[in-house]
């Protein structure tokens, strides 16, 4: 039982080693999808992850088609600002994806646009345009597995 976590195109480090840390914590999957902005060498990124690597179930792709097509018959939420219900509106299931752009643009709107059923958001004040990244990361990926309570963590 695993829920699966995509960035595509990440580009900050530390966002995609915290993101990694959560992965660590929760049995969740870690899909990246090239161009990264960094090196998965990245001292940042590492350090983020701390020493948890070992327990990240981490794939590498070059294409969010890629990661379509070899998930085919997946559910896929794509997390956006532009999306109209919440996170919270979704019963979310054993094997989903939770989908995240990059930092600066977010998903690209073309992807958006041909998903607009499975957009999801997070509410919060107009004062700002968005949470970072591996802050959505978490709180969407923690909603998920309280739906499924928790399976296989204490």
């Amino acid at each position: 039982m695993a829920l699966h976590i995509v960035l595509v195109e990440p580009e900050i480090p530390a966002n995609t080693g915290n993101i990694a840390r959560t992965c660590a914590a929760t049995g969740a999957h870690l899909h990246l999808v090239r161009p990264l902005g960094f090196r998965t060498d990245d001292a940042t990124m590492k350090r983020a992850g701390l020493d948890y690597w070992y327990a990240v179930n981490i794939e590498y792709h070059d294409s969010f088609a890629e990661v379509q097509e070899k998930y085919a018959g997946s559910r896929f939420f794509y997390a956006t600002t532009k999306a109209d219900k919440r996170y919270s509106d979704f019963k979310f299931q054993d094997e989903d994806f939770l989908v995240f752009g990059k930092e600066t643009k977010g998903l690209p709107p073309e992807l958006i646009a041909a998903n607009p059923e499975t957009c999801i958001k997070m509410p919060m004040s107009d004062k700002v345009r968005s949470l970072n990244l591996s802050n959505s990361a978490a709180i969407m990926v923690y909603e998920a597995l309280r739906q499924l309570d928790f399976p296989g963590m204490e």
